[in-house]
């Protein structure tokens, strides 16, 4: 079995890829938070918001910032560009779903678990086929028990968030739950990462295909993570569920006024043209 090593850099990628775990996050939850305030389009919107914030830059990016320390001596390591965007997009898909069920299934126990068992799957798939989009010399397989153990955190990390995201209120209460989830998902990566066993390949090294950490994975986390900021900064100046909810109830308050407005002056038109009519059937009779 080959000797790998977590943490090339030290602890420069994990500290960084928490903190990225603990942004998206936090931004996903804030977001899920607004979206209680709203109904309808307004309210799948927010969620969608929430799902690409966690399943983007928690998920997605604090997977690939770790992977950044991840070597192997004398190894290697290239990713398919396919798989590892089909990563993101899986990440995203189901945290979506997970939000959309406890966000218009209401504070009750069934949507909470079933939303937190698809979400915590989807964590889970979003690792497992970022390694399975790495392209070495080696062979790669896992430990059941730890393996599953890993699905487990990400399931009952996906459950908290979820909960966090119906129950909690504020600004410290979000930042709370945000850095516990970071560290769930953290933890859930280090545990698949020790359930990874890597054997040499067997047979004639074959021609490897793909891209470099480098070339590809740098940029794009770059990127993604300088639009995170600029999200984070847009959703900290919008309005909060409060002033939603307070703006939301205005706009109720005024509609029945102006209902009411209309149907007196309904009335009064009604009264105005009906009082020369009864006028005139007196005088005829």
């Amino acid at each position: 079995m080959l000797t790998v090593h977590n943490f090339s850099y030290g602890a420069l990628t994990p500290v960084l890829a928490y903190l990225m775990s603990f942004l998206g996050s936090f931004l996903g939850l804030r977001c899920t938070a607004r979206s209680r305030a709203c109904t309808g389009a307004a309210r799948v919107r927010w969620l969608l918001v929430g799902a690409i914030s966690i399943g983007v830059t928690g998920i997605w990016v604090m997977h690939f910032i770790a992977m950044l320390g991840f070597t192997i001596p004398g190894k290697i390591i290239r990713y398919s560009v396919p798989i590892t965007v089909a990563s993101m997009l899986v990440a995203v898909t189901v945290v979506a779903l997970g939000l959309l069920i406890v966000g218009f299934g209401g504070v009750t126990l069934r949507p909470l678990l079933l939303g937190g068992l698809l979400t915590g799957i989807g964590v889970a798939a979003m690792h497992y086929s970022g390694m399975a989009a790495m392209r070495m010399s080696a062979r790669m397989s896992y430990s059941p028990v730890l393996f599953t153990l890993s699905v487990v955190i990400a399931i009952a990390a996906a459950t908290a968030a979820l909960w966090a995201a119906l129950r909690l209120r504020g600004i410290r209460s979000t930042l709370g739950a945000a850095m516990i989830m970071g560290v769930a998902i953290s933890g859930m990566h280090y545990t698949g990462m020790a359930a990874m066993r890597v054997s040499p390949a067997d047979g004639a090294p074959m021609a490897m295909g793909g891209a470099s950490a480098e070339a590809f994975l740098l940029p794009l986390i770059i990127g993604i993570s300088i639009t995170t900021f600029l999200l984070t900064a847009t959703v900290a100046l919008s309005p909060t569920e409060d002033e939603l909810s307070a703006e939301a109830e205005l706009m109720r308050r005024i509609e029945s006024v102006r209902a009411a407005a209309g149907s007196q002056l309904a009335e009064q038109a009604l009264e105005e043209y009906a009082a020369p009519v009864c006028a005139q059937e007196a005088e005829s009779r």
